[in-house]
């Protein structure tokens, strides 16, 4: 990482009435920014990826499954709790972000929903280690809420229970969705295989630090949250064949990045099957060793994703990039509108 960037580095003013607050109506009718191997803008509608994408290629998508994180209760000594499970450790446990007026000692037990306890078990840094009387996961299918990000205001519905949710989600563990597999249907799908466009899956399980701001100005002191990851043996194998043959990886998401990127750091790049923490910290100056190409939405100013993006297609196109899509009234962040990035060329 170049010892000089700044948090300023990566900066822009958002217009907040451009901050999309429900999804389009159909998962495909977002618009999408294509930004050429030359650097180059076009605008176009997503279902345009048809034919940007050409027969070969390979789609990474993240099948992780976003939980319904958030709960609502109080202690009960009184005194209003809002929990929002960032990990699940095991069946009946969790790590877990908890917000009152002060903080639950070790011991205490928590009201949740009106319907059951969890024991806080102690502290791990900002989280809160707790134990639930039944299994984690069915506790909060049952009683949880959609944990949408901060900067969208309205309380979660059953619209927002289908839309916060890529349409192959598989592997339940996340609290953010991986957003830019929001734009993806069945139909798209579908016609994208039809076509000999190949899909490949990892998983890797978003926590709520995605939306956390990077609190330095010295980017090297920045300690990214963990997240874990898997790479399937079949996914490496196609990631090796397209490779053969020619084709391009792509990956869909930020978080199918760094899933890759990260076993490559962690295996190799001819190796790239695995499960492990990731807290890999994309910036201007990483030799990316995996993709060729990326679909991601608009990320937050001053935010790790954008560094990631700025580290792929270069700073000053990465702020030519977003200054058009503001100026054009793109809808940006997790309902929003989409980017398709080619490698830029070396300088």
């Amino acid at each position: 990482m170049p010892d000089s960037l700044t948090l300023a580095d990566f900066d822009y003013v958002l217009p907040p009435e451009l901050i999309a607050q429900s999804p389009a109506p159909e998962r495909t009718g977002s618009r999408l920014l294509h930004v050429d191997r030359q650097g180059a803008l076009h605008d176009e509608s997503f279902t345009a990826i048809k034919h940007l994408l050409q027969p070969g290629d390979l789609l990474v998508f993240n099948d992780t499954r976003v939980i319904k994180a958030r709960l609502h209760g109080h202690k009960l000594s009184g005194g209003k709790v809002e929990v929002l499970v960032e990990r699940i450790t095991a069946p009946d446990q969790a790590l877990a972000h908890i917000r009152a007026s002060k903080s639950p000692k070790p011991g205490s037990r928590l009201r949740l929903a009106d319907a059951f306890d969890a024991e806080v078990l102690g502290r791990e840094q900002d989280l809160f280690a707790l134990r639930f009387d039944e299994p984690v996961l069915g506790l909060l299918a049952r009683f949880g809420a959609m944990p949408l990000p901060p900067y969208i205001t309205h309380q979660p519905d059953a619209r927002d229970d289908q839309r916060y949710q890529t349409v192959y989600a598989r592997a339940p563990g996340a609290v953010a969705a991986p957003t830019a597999g929001l734009h993806f249907d069945a139909a798209l799908l579908a016609q994208l295989r039809a076509l000999g466009v190949n899909l490949a899956f990892v998983t890797l399980h978003v926590g709520a630090g995605t939306f956390q701001p990077v609190r330095v100005q010295n980017l090297a002191d920045h300690v990214m949250h963990a997240e874990w990851y898997t790479v399937p043996q079949a996914t490496a194998d196609a990631i090796q064949a397209t490779r053969r043959d020619g084709g391009r990886v792509i990956a869909v998401g930020t978080t199918s990045v760094r899933a890759l990127e990260s076993a490559a750091r962690a295996n190799g790049a001819d190796a790239l099957a695995g499960a492990a923490d990731t807290r890999l910290f994309i910036t201007p100056g990483y030799d990316y060793q995996v993709i060729d190409a990326m679909i991601t939405n608009f990320h937050l100013p001053q935010s790790t994703l954008l560094m990631l993006v700025a580290a792929f297609i270069g700073q000053e196109t990465m702020r030519r990039a977003y200054a058009h899509a503001i100026a054009a009234r793109y809808r940006f962040f997790s309902y929003g509108d989409a980017m398709f990035l080619e490698r830029s060329r070396p300088t």
